[in-house]
């Protein structure tokens, strides 16, 4: 009788132990880099793992600029780390233009800036003129060779951030015109 007891009492912590790891596992897992696991307003989510285990949609992004944001901008400015020295510079940098990173082999190709960034599925614009998510669209070159391609998200300086082992890099803001 006492082995029937116990034998019903292993499988009763068994199935409960079952349950709560299924439960855990249905359950998104936080997505690491932002504040509190929470992506920026707009990030994408379902599709093909990309950085970071982040879902991505399959196929080409397009970027729109919606005429609340078209030619008010003229600039970014980037923050640029040296890592050994753990100095800091801010360097203004004029959209869709390149800036070479001093006492280095890097070139950094600036694109688009949208200060309300919002994606859904493959569709990238501003939802806003108004710097509620700001992000702009960077290249970077070392010794001409592309080793970064992505967003760099002011807000969210940890969300995709490009990675190099001497410096780091930062949107600190966006620039107006006039």
């Amino acid at each position: 009788m006492k082995k029937k007891i116990l034998a019903v009492a292993c499988s009763l912590v068994l199935l409960v132990a079952v349950g709560a790891c299924k439960k855990k596992t249905d359950q998104p897992a936080p997505q690491a880099g932002a504040p509190g696991g929470q992506l920026p307003p707009g990030h994408p989510a379902g599709g093909q793992a990309g950085p970071g285990g982040v879902m991505m949609p399959k196929g080409e992004t397009v970027v729109t600029l919606p005429d609340a944001v078209k030619g008010k901008w003229k600039g970014v400015v980037l923050v640029i780390e040296d890592k050994a020295s753990k100095k800091s510079s801010e360097h203004t940098v004029n959209l869709n233009s390149d800036f070479k990173v001093p006492n280095s082999d890097l070139k950094i190709s600036v694109g688009e800036f949208l200060p309300d960034f919002k994606m859904e599925g493959l569709s990238i614009t501003s939802v806003t003129n108004e710097t509620n998510n700001p992000a702009v669209k960077v290249v970077i070159f070392d010794k001409d060779k592309e080793v970064f391609k992505g967003w760099l998200y002011s807000k969210f300086p940890t969300i995709h951030p490009f990675e190099h082992p001497k410096f780091g890099l930062l949107l600190k803001s966006g620039v107006k015109k006039g």
